[in-house]
Order: C-alpha cells, then sequence, then structure tokens
C-alpha cells in the first residue's frame, strides 16, 4: 500500500487528542506502575498494583492516583504528536514509487520517530515521576518510625497525663506537596537545562526499540485485518491492533523503563540506592534484586500502552483533525 501525502497540521491535531484522551484513562495504572518499580531491596510496601491503588486511595483520596497527570496532560499532546507525526514522516519519506515499505524501513521509521519524541518525553517522564512517587516516599517515611520511638512517646504522654501536663502532639506537619512548576524551578535554578534531561539515554534505550518494535509490528496487524476492497481498516482493528502491538512492545523494553524510572527519581526512601548511570544502575538491580526486579511493572505498563496505543490509533486513522480542519475552512459544510 502506497503511503499518501501525510497533512501535518491534521496529524499533530490527532496525536494532541489521542494522547489527552489515553492519559486520562489509564493515569492511575502508570502511577501503580512508577511505584512498583521503585520499590527496592526487598522492599515491599505494595504487593500488587491492585494493592498499591487501593493504599494510594486510602492515604491521598481518590485524586491521588493522578498525581503528576497535570505534566501528562500538558506535554503529552506535542510528545504524542512528534511521535505520531514523524513515524508518518519517515514512512513517506522511506517509500519509493508507490511500493510496500520493507520491514527494515518500517523500523528505521520507528527509530527515527522515537528518536525525535524524547526531546519532549524525557522532562515529561522526570517530573510526573517526582509527583508520581512522592506518595510512596511519605508512606515508607512514617512507616520507618521504630516500634521503639513510638514506645517513647506514648511513655512521655504518659508521665506527662500523670503530671497533669498538656500531650504532646505525635503528628508532624505534612511537608507540602511538590508542585510541576516548582520542581522544574528547582531543577532549573540547582542544574540548568540538563537537570530535566537526567535519564535521557535510558529513555533513548526504551522509547527507541519501543518505535522499532511497535510501529512495524502495528502496521502489519492493521493490514492482516483491512478488507481487500477497503482504503482503511475497521476502526476496532485499529484499536485491536493498536492493544497488541502496545502491549508487545511495552514489555520488550520494560528492563529499560524500570531503570530509567530509578534514575529520574530524585527522593530515596530508606536504605534506597543511589546510581550514577546507567549501566551503574542495572548493575545494582541484578546484584540486590536478581533479573525479575527488571519485569517490575510490566504488566502494569501492558496495561497502561494497550488502550492507550489504541485509542491513539483509533483517532489517527479516523481522521478527526482533517474533519475538523475541514469544518473550519469550510463553515458552512
Amino acid at each position: 500500500m502506497a503511503d499518501k501525502q501525510i497533512s501535518l497540521p491534521a496529524k499533530l491535531i490527532n496525536g494532541g487528542i489521542a494522547g489527552l484522551i489515553g492519559v486520562t484513562c489509564v493515569f492511575p495504572i502508570d502511577l501503580a506502575k512508577t511505584r512498583l518499580q521503585n520499590q527496592q531491596n526487598g522492599q515491599r510496601m505494595y504487593t500488587s498494583m491492585s494493592d498499591c491503588l487501593i493504599k494510594t486511595i486510602r492515604s491521598e483520596g481518590y485524586f491521588g492516583m493522578y498525581r503528576g497527570a497535570a505534566v501528562n496532560l500538558t506535554l503529552v499532546t506535542p510528545e504524542k504528536a512528534i511521535k505520531l507525526a514523524a513515524n508518518d514522516f519517515f514512512r513517506h519519506q522511506l517509500s519509493k514509487d508507490g511500493q510496500k515499505l520493507t520491514l527494515l524501513k518500517e523500523m528505521l521509521a520507528g527509530c527515527g520517530a522515537g528518536t525525535c519524541q524524547v526531546i519532549v518525553t524525557t522532562p515529561m517522564e522526570m517530573l510526573k515521576i517526582q509527583l508520581q512517587d512522592a506518595g510512596r516516599i511519605e508512606e515508607e517515611t512514617a512507616a520507618s518510625l521504630s516500634a521503639a520511638a513510638q514506645r517513647k512517646i506514648l511513655a512521655a504522654q504518659g508521665q506527662l497525663s500523670a503530671q497533669g501536663g498538656a500531650q504532646p502532639s505525635v503528628e508532624a506537619a505534612a511537608a507540602p506537596r511538590p508542585t510541576a512548576t516548582q520542581l522544574t524551578r528547582d531543577l532549573l535554578r540547582s542544574r540548568g537545562i540538563a537537570g530535566l534531561y537526567k535519564g535521557l539515554g535510558a529513555t533513548l534505550l526504551r522509547d527507541v526499540p519501543f518505535s522499532v518494535v511497535y510501529f512495524p509490528l502495528f502496521a502489519n496487524l492493521n493490514q492482516l485485518g483491512r478488507p481487500a476492497s477497503e482504503e482503511k481498516s475497521p476502526f476496532y482493528v485499529s484499536f485491536l491492533a493498536g492493544c497488541v502491538a502496545g502491549s508487545a512492545a511495552a514489555v520488550a523494553v520494560n528492563p529499560c523503563d524500570v531503570v530509567k524510572t530509578r534514575l529520574q527519581s530524585l527522593q530515596r526512601g530508606v536504605n534506597e540506592d543511589t546510581y550514577s548511570g546507567f549501566l551503574d544502575c542495572a548493575r545494582k538491580i541484578l546484584r540486590h534484586e536478581g533479573p525479575s526486579a527488571f519485569l517490575k511493572g510490566a504488566y502494569c505498563r501492558a496495561l497502561v500502552i494497550a488502550p492507550l496505543f489504541g485509542i491513539a490509533q483509533v483517532v489517527y486513522f479516523l481522521g478527526i483533525a482533517e474533519s475538523l480542519l475541514g469544518l473550519l475552512q469550510d463553515p458552512q459544510a
């Protein structure tokens, strides 16, 4: 099938719409993925995705599941737009005389798309991870109070009660929760623009292979479900192809996602490791937690990516933006 000439504004709008819808639907699962991946050295505050979400709701309320969502909703539009439009652009450039792209060229187009998107993805993920993981750090800090310290507090309360004095309060003042704006300002002040791009290498090692796997797999699955007489596949075929391809690619690159998440987490819990780079992080994870640690949050990531890219491809192939732009150009239609 020949790749038709793309309309860049329409592709950018479609990518943005798809990203906004997808992120809103799956963000709580993404939060659980981040917190599960950041559990280190045998610490098991959360045993599963459902356990993480239940504890998050109990301690932080329903909207606690959407910590960091504002960052994603703000930046996911350019991120998804760049990813989808870049893949179309590279596919168009690599196609010759209307011939079907070879698998190698499809992989090269995906590689180009993944490389382009990290311009936005890295700072977006950097800020999102700090906001998502803040609740885990708070819970872990509270849980780390030793039984001995609690007994001392109770003993002091008992003595003051016997003397008729006022009892000391055991509630510590809650630290103000950081905002994306505050985090951005602090990072720029302390580390410059490089602070927002910490983990860039790990992001590239995750997103480039993801795109290399995802885009060719999606294109071929989508092609299988297209009727011979139709120019486009039915929307449900595009949705299912996006879900399957997204899940497969997400699980394939999950080890890099675990390393990226650890590298981009600025705050550490009690007895958690620090890392000097990608290889140091991978070595310490392997040494202290074993090979299975690289699959932490894999099913959460698959559950996030499947509907996210399924929705993205439906919006993309339905051409919602083309319809909107057509109405704007012809208001009498």
